[in-house]
This record gives C-alpha cells, sequence and structure tokens, in this order.
C-alpha cells in the first residue's frame, strides 16, 4: 500500500496550468479527499464533480459543502457503503474549506476548532475531547496497539505539548535536527489520541497549518499519496513493547518529513514498518534512503537550491541578511537593503520573501498596523543560518 490515490481528478493538470487560484484549490483538495485513505474511506463521484467545480471557480467552497450536504439529504436510493462515503465526501469538503484559508490559531482551543471543522454534521462529538479511554488494533503493530493518553489527561497533556514547542527555539537546530524535531512533535501530539474519532486526520491538518505558519509550503501530494503511510509512520514512531523486544521507530515518520520539507525522495513503502517483517519486507531503519533533489551544495552552479528550505531568488537572500535576527520595519529595510524606492522594495523583495515563506508579518491579522514588522519564519532561520555559515568559511578562506 504505498499510494492510497483514490482521486480521478488530474491535480498535477491544474498545477501545469499555472493560475494560482485554482492550484490553490486544486492542493486542497488533493490533501482532503486524501486524507480519507487513513480511515479506509473512499469519496463518492459526485463528490469528484463537485470538488472539480469548485476548483475551476463555477461554485465557492461554501456552496461546495452545501451542494455535498443536500446530496445526501435528498438521495433515495441508498448503498451499502452509502454511510462511509457520506463521512468521506463531508468531511473532505471540509477539509478543503480549511486549506483554502489562511486562518490558524495555535493553542488547544485552536486544535479542537479544527476537529470540529473537519466532523462538523458527521459526529456529534466534533471538537469534543473522549470521555473514555481507548485502543486500536493496527496492522503494523500485528493488531497490538499504541498506548494513547487516558481520557482524564487530555487537555493538559495537549496544552503541555503545544506549550513546550510555542517555546521551542529552532534557532539552535541544523536542517536535520529541524526535520526530526517536528517529526517528534507531531507524532507526540497524535499519540495523545484526544478526540474519539478523526485524530489522524485533525492532526493532519494541524500539522499542515502548523507548518505553514513557520514558513514551509507543505500543501502538496504527499499527503495525498501516501496518507496511510504518515498514519502508519505515526503509530511506529509511538509504539514499544519491552517484552518482544520493539522499540519506537521514529525512522519512518522523519523520511515522510524529509521529503515534505526537503524535497527528498525517500522510499515510502508501509510494508517496511510491519513489526517483525519477513525477509523480503525488511530495510534499514538507521538512516534515510534518501535522493536529494540536487546535490548537497548550495547554491549549486546551475543557479537551483538545494532544497526546499531554500531560494534561488538572489534579492530573498540579500533580504534575509538584512533581516536576520531582528524585528524591521519597511523603512529599516530600505536602509538595510541601502534601497530608496518603497515600492520595488515592496514588489521585489518583501512580497517574494512573503510568497516563499522566508519571512512573516509581526502582526498578520493587521497588515496594515502603523507598527508592522517583519521577521524570519523558522524557514528564514534556517536560511540565513546557511547563509551565516558560508559568509564566515569565505571569510577564513586564505
Amino acid at each position: 500500500m504505498t499510494n492510497n490515490r483514490q482521486s480521478d481528478i488530474d491535480f498535477d493538470e491544474y498545477i501545469r496550468q499555472g493560475e494560482p487560484e485554482k492550484k490553490d484549490r486544486a492542493d486542497a483538495w488533493r490533501v482532503a479527499i486524501g486524507l480519507q485513505a487513513v480511515d479506509g474511506l473512499k469519496t463518492s463521484e459526485y463528490l469528484q464533480q463537485t470538488a472539480r467545480r469548485n476548483i475551476e471557480g463555477e461554485i465557492t467552497i461554501d456552496e461546495a459543502r452545501e451542494l455535498v450536504k443536500q446530496y445526501y439529504i435528498k438521495k433515495t436510493a441508498h448503498d451499502d457503503d452509502d454511510a462511509d462515503k457520506e463521512e468521506a465526501d463531508r468531511v473532505s469538503s471540509n477539509i478543503s474549506k480549511l486549506l483554502q484559508t489562511d486562518a490558524f490559531t495555535y493553542s488547544v482551543a485552536g486544535f479542537t476548532a479544527i476537529h470540529r471543522a473537519i466532523f462538523e454534521g458527521v459526529f456529534k462529538h466534533a471538537g469534543n475531547f473522549r470521555d473514555y479511554d481507548i485502543s486500536k488494533k493496527e496492522w503494523v503493530l500485528r493488531n497490538d496497539t499504541v498506548l494513547y493518553g487516558r481520557w482524564q489527561d487530555l487537555r493538559i497533556t495537549v496544552e503541555y505539548d503545544l506549550g513546550q514547542e510555542r517555546q521551542f527555539d529552532y534557532t539552535v537546530l541544523n536542517k536535520d535536527q529541524m526535520v526530526e524535531h517536528l517529526a517528534k512533535f507531531v507524532a507526540d501530539l497524535w499519540q495523545i489520541h484526544p478526540f474519539a474519532e478523526g485524530n489522524t486526520r485533525t492532526t493532519a491538518i494541524f500539522t499542515i497549518k502548523y507548518l505553514r505558519s513557520l514558513g514551509f509550503s507543505v500543501n502538496n501530494d504527499m499527503f495525498e499519496r501516501h496518507s496511510w503511510y504518515f498514519r502508519n509512520a505515526l503509530v511506529r514512531a509511538n509504539y514499544r513493547n519491552v517484552q518482544k523486544g520493539i522499540n519506537a521507530e521514529p525512522i519512518f515518520l522523519v523520511r515522510f518529513f524529509r521529503n515534505l520539507l526537503l524535497g527528498e525522495n525517500n522510499e515510502l513503502k508501509n510494508r517496511y514498518m510491519l513489526v517483525n517483517p519477513p525477509e523480503e519486507w525488511q530495510t534499514p531503519t538507521t538512516t534515510p534512503t534518501s535522493t536529494p533533489q540536487v546535490p548537497h551544495k548550495y547554491p549549486t552552479s546551475t543557479g537551483q537550491s538545494q532544497d526546499k528550505l531554500h531560494t534561488d531568488n538572489p534579492d530573498i537572500l540579500k533580504l534575509v541578511q538584512v533581516v536576520g535576527e531582528r524585528e524591521l520595519s519597511v523603512k529599516e529595510i530600505m536602509e538595510g537593503l541601502g534601497l530608496k524606492d518603497r515600492k520595488n522594495v515592496l514588489n521585489l523583495y518583501l512580497k517574494p520573501a512573503l510568497s516563499e515563506g522566508h519571512i512573516r508579518l509581526l502582526y498578520p491579522q493587521s497588515p496594515r498596523h502603523p507598527r508592522q514588522k517583519y521577521l524570519l519564519t523558522v524557514k528564514g532561520q534556517m536560511l540565513y543560518r546557511e547563509l551565516t555559515k558560508q559568509s564566515v568559511n569565505v571569510v577564513k578562506t586564505p
């Protein structure tokens, strides 16, 4: 089960067309539909048609959601799998709406709000923590279960994990450590399993929106093609059985995140994660089997960047070096760049850097805030440290 693709929409064609709005809507639907595979669900042909109309711009996402809702209210002929398809269709349209908006609140309330928004009209308990303990038989664990959080401790545990992450200092990490840290944070959050159902889909959407807030563009086909792998990797990252000599194995999830964030091509196969696999299914777990998209040198002689953390835009490189570890206004940035044309600075430097996720606003909800400043995202910080390291090496070179 390497590829769980279930959509007949040609998402790649919308991306090739180059129309930003269509691309963004296609990316949202790609993830929304693909994530249904984590619970063995498939969307209906009607949902596919409705999604295509939204991608084309014929209807809004809210109109698409209402059409799906009414379709099942008015449906007279019923099939055995209608309940599953209705869940997949309504959840897909809800997720698509979440991903077509930039709004994100990093808090326990924000986390539960994502669950509520995803499963609105599907689960009565949408947005509520469970009030009982759970266990789940997992194929990848040969029908054993991960130990999930006690229901009495759910809120305080989620608050703790989010609080620790909020205070974490990414400036001390290199890119490999960053990926490992993010993988651990997501694995720990998922292991709590605060909801009765829908934890993996909620964790995936929270992760996408959180990574966006850090400057990463992650809304691609990884969650469409490999959502089942993502879930199994979360399971293996949280499963240990001392009696059987099995320890938690985060490498599978790290590989997923390296592909997602660094643009690598690690092989993602579910059978590799089966505990005590037959010999023909075994794979080394000590280091990633990666194939970087370009050589590990930045920048390359062809002008291509090393990975998704970097950029080929020389104006963004200059801007990142000017901002560094500070919070700067447009005027201060202009002075740092030695430029006097505000319009050019906005169009050539700030807008591209914001678009690529290297720079963020101090007051994102108020773009015209009188005390607005610009600072580096986590992605921008990684690039800044790389550039700083290169400058030091150049100075030391005789």
